[in-house]
């Protein structure tokens, strides 16, 4: 039986662990024979709008080409799984709205456990002002008000997550 497509969009601060849960949804979904893709915002960025910077007519920019790229694989059967800090409610929004299935899971962690998980140190690096309009630092980061899924990561472990989002993936009838 095919699944039906849909879109899981997971937002969040950067060292949230929003890539490392949906990596995991990505492996169980395949396990399961499903039709799945990863749409993670660092690679999206690289391939699909290297020539935009992190002005918030930018990061709207980048974000909604992501949606549309999203949107596509699931109204193809795809599990379209969206990995992207996504900072502006008012675009995920917009997203959800072009979207016929639609799930947004904010990947939540404190500010400071980010920072202090932050491998790439651009946590460091925005707070001495070498990087510029940085999410959470001097750029907002715009809570989802009503996401269909919350996954606090200092409170469940990787593996939680991933089987909550799988639970409701299945509750909701967009798996078997």
């Amino acid at each position: 039986m095919k699944n039906q497509g849909v879109t899981l969009w997971l937002t969040g601060l950067s060292g949230s662990g929003k890539t490392t849960i949906a990596e995991g949804v990505k492996r169980e979904l395949k396990a399961r024979s499903c039709l799945v893709d990863l749409l993670d915002g660092d690679m999206m960025r690289t391939h699909l709008s290297k020539e935009l910077g992190f002005s918030k007519e930018d990061r709207d920019t980048n974000v909604r080409r992501i949606g549309f790229v999203a949107s596509l694989l699931s109204r193809n059967g795809v599990v379209a799984i969206v990995s992207a800090i996504s900072p502006y409610r008012a675009v995920r929004d917009e997203i959800r709205s072009m979207t016929e299935n639609f799930i947004e899971v904010y990947v939540k962690a404190p500010l400071e456990v980010c920072e202090a998980r932050d491998v790439k140190g651009l946590y460091t690096k925005a707070r001495a002002g070498e990087i510029k309009n940085f999410t959470g630092i001097d750029d907002p980061y715009e809570e989802p008000l009503a996401p269909e899924i919350v996954c606090c990561t200092t409170e469940e472990s990787i593996e939680e997550s991933v089987a909550k989002i799988i639970a409701a993936l299945e509750r909701l009838c967009y798996i078997h």
